[in-house]
């Protein structure tokens, strides 16, 4: 009985173990299963990391030239060294002599400095890359070519580093180039907007290694294709004028257009950058430094200001236009007008004495347009500004701001009040809350000489779009007569220096505070216009726009004017 129980018990033992084992083994065999044949496909793959990389070959930036084909933005060739580890648990006695050699080509220590000897060592047993110098000279290459030829140790790779050949000229045009992450994408002007068209395609290769790093065949998957390269409308010869004759300490711009087909020939924007900079990275201190002074703000585009009496053009317009005035009306100009127990004064408060229709646009004197803005509706001049251009983007393929053209809608939405009339007055000698961009005066100047109102543009391959300027022919005949007087008996005397070649002008000192305020500190002085028409004997046309922030007298805009248009003249004869 008792062995009867003891087989029973034994067997019982046998099965439970037997069916252990078996459960065991299911799962075994079911997960050999899972991994061998479902996970055959990710596996796999998995395997080939192991010994395959796929990198990407940069593509090769588009270049951006200038309206003849010069350089503007290009690329170089920047070459690094890296020390290429070969594998052996210590560095030899040859290899402290290469290191030895390459301290005396490089120009830095290598061997007594014991982070980076370090740094070498391990990478020498695990067979990887140490970049020992970057950008490194052609004389520098030439040595390490000469005394290390087809050594393993000794990597050389070249690649390309974006290049602006005239540092900061045109920067706010060409824009630059920032960093995300491992590649180098467009952030502002050219680079950015056509950031896709100029970075052109990447390719790829993949490279097969062994089990400690080291390469042992490399195939190519794709080609890289280079980036398209761009043709702005920008004459360097025009620009590198534009920047050397633009004052070093003021802020400001400068444009020069062709008023026929809207090609910007130059444009400088103060303060300016030197786009390279961003090309290595900047720490907080100097970032915070640049900020302060806002250099990446296109004053010519995005940067909007009373325009002061260049509006006088406008003014004039809509009281021609209308029959409020005529060409041969005159004035007495006492110093101020009288208007609403409030008086509304000249620039010059001795007066003018008696003056012409002509004549005061040519002095620049505000007793005309006074007595104007008392029978002229301020949404009459708004009507003439817009048909000029102003309170509008002009539809550069720039980021512009539109400027603003008050009227009595906009101040009863915007501001919740009536427009009162002596604010009409303060409107028609272009103050009030009269805003408006450089390149819209610029469009606004070229439009009294060719009567059509054109779409700046900075690339050759750009349309050419404008509308007609509705004006009658006579009303632009006379505004072009007075800008020459402004030239030849007013405000702009200087450019009568300009002998080869027609000048017509208009000046203007636009207020940014009350006049009480000037000696509170310059942020409070006047800004200084210049804007003209140059008809050279030898040459086209062009439209020359200048500001001055707080400059204080449109004097020295046109002394800025004056050297431009002589050095451009000189360029020509030579």
């Amino acid at each position: 009985m008792i062995n009867k129980n003891a087989t029973i018990l034994i067997n019982h033992k046998l099965k439970k173990s037997l069916y252990a084992v078996l459960i065991i083994l299911t799962v075994i065999i079911s997960r050999l299963f899972y991994m061998q044949i479902l996970l055959t496909h990710r596996y796999y793959h998995q395997s080939q990391k192991n010994f395959t990389r796929v990198e990407t070959i940069s593509s090769l930036r588009g270049n951006i030239f200038d309206a003849s084909g010069k350089l503007l933005a290009t690329n170089r060739p920047t070459t690094d060294i890296y020390w290429v580890g070969s594998g052996n648990r210590t560095l030899h006695e040859n290899q402290l002599d290469y290191l030895q050699k390459l301290e005396s080509v490089l120009g830095k220590p290598l061997l007594n400095n014991q982070q980076l000897i370090s740094q070498i060592r391990y990478c020498e047993r695990m067979h990887k890359k140490f970049l020992l110098a970057h950008d490194i000279s052609f004389e520098q290459l030439s040595k390490i070519v000469e005394q290390f030829p087809k050594d393993q140790n000794i990597g050389i790779t070249t690649h390309f580093t974006r290049c602006y050949p005239h540092q900061s000229l045109a920067c706010h045009l060409l824009g630059y180039l920032g960093r995300i992450d491992v590649d180098f994408f467009g952030q502002m002007g050219l680079e950015k907007i056509f950031e896709t068209d100029l970075k052109g395609q990447k390719g790829t290769k993949i490279k097969t290694i062994n089990s400690i790093g080291r390469n042992l065949a490399e195939t190519e998957l794709q080609k890289a294709l280079a980036g398209k390269d761009i043709y702005s409308t920008i004459d360097l010869s025009m620009q590198q004028i534009a920047e050397s004759t633009f004052p070093a300490d003021f802020k400001g711009t400068l444009i020069i257009m062709d008023p026929h087909d809207g090609a910007i020939k130059a444009l400088v924007s103060r303060p300016s950058f030197d786009p390279a900079l961003f090309l290595t990275p900047l720490n907080t201190q100097e970032w915070q430094a640049m900020q302060e002074q806002k250099p990446f703000l296109n004053r010519a585009f995005n940067a909007s200001y009373p325009p002061g009496s260049i509006f006088k053009l406008i003014t004039l317009a809509a009281t021609l236009e209308h029959d409020i005035i005529n060409v041969d009306d005159s004035w007495h100009c006492p110093g101020y007008v009288q208007f609403a127990h409030r008086k509304y004064w000249c620039h010059n408060r001795y007066g003018h004495g008696m003056v012409t229709t002509k004549q005061a646009l040519a002095h620049s004197c505000n007793k005309p347009f006074f007595e104007i803005g008392k029978k002229l509706s301020i949404d009459l001049l708004a009507d003439y500004a817009n048909r000029f251009g102003l309170g509008q983007k002009t539809n550069i393929i720039f980021a512009e701001k539109s400027g603003l053209v008050p009227s009595t809608k906009w101040k009863r939405e915007v501001k919740n009040e009536k427009w009162w009339p002596g604010e009409t007055l303060s409107a028609s000698i272009g103050q009030s809350y009269l805003l408006v961009t450089p390149i819209q005066v610029a469009c606004m100047i070229g439009s009294i000489f060719t009567g059509s109102l054109v779409t700046p543009r900075v690339l050759q391959e750009e349309p050419v779009t404008k509308k007609d300027l509705a004006l009658k022919q006579e009303t632009r005949t006379f505004l072009k007569s007075a800008m020459r007087s402004v030239v030849t008996k007013g405000s702009c005397k200087k450019l009568k220096r300009i002998k080869n070649g027609k000048v017509y002008a208009k000046t203007s000192t636009a207020q940014v505070a009350a006049l009480e305020k000037r000696k509170q500190g310059s942020a409070y002085l006047e800004h200084a216009w210049l804007a003209a028409y140059y008809e050279p004997e030898n040459g086209k046309p062009f439209v020359l726009v200048t500001l001055l922030e707080n400059a204080g007298t449109s004097a020295l805009a046109t002394s800025v004017a004056l050297d431009f248009l002589i050095h451009y003249n000189n360029k020509l004869v030579d």
